[in-house]
């Protein structure tokens, strides 16, 4: 008799099959679900980190470029480094000495184009620059 099989009643002549057979298949499929919701929950968590360091670097690079040469090139300099899925909105004006820029994300779910309606916004400043007359 091997290891893997039982002999309840102790007797050798007859064998007792009861072995863990085709269990490693089913415990694969019972656990498959909760391992792929952990992968997608892991992936949006990594896409609304992206989100936030998007946001920030186009707002930066909004307001770089707007304290420079105005409204136009804050809006489109920021919108340059975000992609159309992210549908980003970008506001741009003065306040102060500073050319202030803010950018706000639409947080995709799994993927770019599907949206969760959570809202990630960046703000950036830069340093109004004298305009030469």
């Amino acid at each position: 008799m091997d290891r893997w099989t039982r002999d309840p009643g102790g007797t050798r002549g007859t064998r007792a099959v009861r072995g863990d057979r085709g269990q490693l298949a089913v415990e694969f499929a019972g656990t498959l679900p909760l391992i792929l919701l952990l992968v997608a929950a892991v992936w949006e968590c990594v896409l609304i980190g992206y989100a936030f360091s998007l946001a920030g670097n186009a707002a930066d690079e909004g307001a770089r470029a707007g304290a420079v040469k105005g409204a136009a090139a804050c809006t489109a300099a920021a919108q340059e480094h975000i992609g159309s899925a992210w549908q980003a909105t970008t506001d741009c004006g003065e306040s102060g000495g500073l050319y202030k820029a803010r950018v706000s994300l639409k947080v995709p779910v799994l993927v770019p184009g599907l949206n969760t309606g959570l809202r990630i916004e960046g703000d950036g400043g830069s340093p109004q620059e004298k305009k030469e007359e």
